[in-house]
């Protein structure tokens, strides 16, 4: 996968926004790799905010749905994590500001 193929699938994923917080998924740091083959089997490898993260099967959801929309992808395999964990300092400087986090 090339590099712009990346940056299609990470800007699709801009948006995804995360319910409880209001902030899409890339900025908040939960996205930590996609991937595509040539037969246009997308993954993705995220996190959430934490384990028990009510919102989770939605946001998984909405991550299918938003892949789905461009041309190159044909179905979305996406794997939850918890290694590494999510924190704050995977966030945007956008996230933070955006979320009055320093």
């Amino acid at each position: 996968m090339d590099k712009m193929m990346e940056e299609s699938m990470m800007g699709a994923l801009e948006n995804v926004i995360d319910p409880e917080l209001g902030i899409d998924i890339v900025n908040l740091g939960l996205v930590y790799g996609v991937h595509l083959d040539e037969d246009g089997n997308a993954g993705v490898e995220m996190t959430l905010t934490s384990m028990g993260c009510p919102m989770g099967p939605q946001i998984v959801d909405s991550v299918k749905q938003a892949l789905s929309e461009l041309p190159e992808v044909e179905e979305t395999e996406v794997n939850i994590v918890w290694n590494p964990p999510w924190d704050k300092d995977k966030m945007s400087r956008y996230a933070k500001i955006a979320l009055g986090v320093s």
